[in-house]
């Protein structure tokens, strides 16, 4: 794929299915994620690969969090059903490194261009991916699991597989709308 045409046509795709990637594609997914912008090469994140029954367990964290935190019932019968939502579940944690030359927005910063690396780089493959957020990757239960320390940051789930529906999302916005001018 074309790298303009990837950026241009690039989404996310929220219904995922089997199969997820292959052993090939996520070694091109490690390798995007590799190449992210890096300041002072201190490759500040780590990412866990949760599938097959590591999904379940997941699902078992999610749970314990949506009770622990008082969510409302709708969110605490669905936790458990959230890791499930696609054969491959990438957590994506910004480990911070105490760096002079290095502050920690940057750190983050890097994981999260990481991150769009390694969808972006699904996408080209021909699989689909989401990243997600939410009470989960601020849930300090869900952190405190996961070994975050409290200068780490949870980035986000990053969720791939098969698309399970075609659709092309049309943006709107105008070049006027989206840049301003100093």
């Amino acid at each position: 794929m074309h790298a303009l045409e990837l950026l241009l046509h690039r989404q996310s795709d929220a219904r995922l299915t089997q199969p997820g990637p292959s052993p090939e594609q996520l070694s091109i997914i490690q390798q995007a994620a590799l190449l992210a912008p890096d300041h002072g090469a201190l490759t500040p994140w780590q990412f866990i690969l949760v599938e097959g029954e590591g999904r379940d367990r997941l699902g078992e964290l999610f749970y314990r969090s949506a009770i622990a935190s008082n969510l409302d019932e709708r969110n605490i019968e669905r936790a458990k059903s959230l890791a499930l939502r696609a054969p491959l579940v990438i957590i994506c944690i910004a480990k911070h490194t105490q760096n002079n030359k290095v502050p920690r927005i940057e750190q983050v910063q890097s994981a999260g261009c990481a991150v769009f690396a390694m969808q972006q780089a699904a996408f080209a493959q021909g699989l689909g991916g989401v990243w997600r957020t939410g009470h989960y990757a601020q849930c300090p239960i869900v952190k405190e699991e996961l070994g975050l320390t409290n200068e780490d940051e949870l980035v986000g789930f990053l969720y791939l597989g098969t698309p399970e529906i075609q659709h092309k999302k049309i943006r709107r916005l105008t070049p006027e709308q989206f840049f301003t001018h100093f």
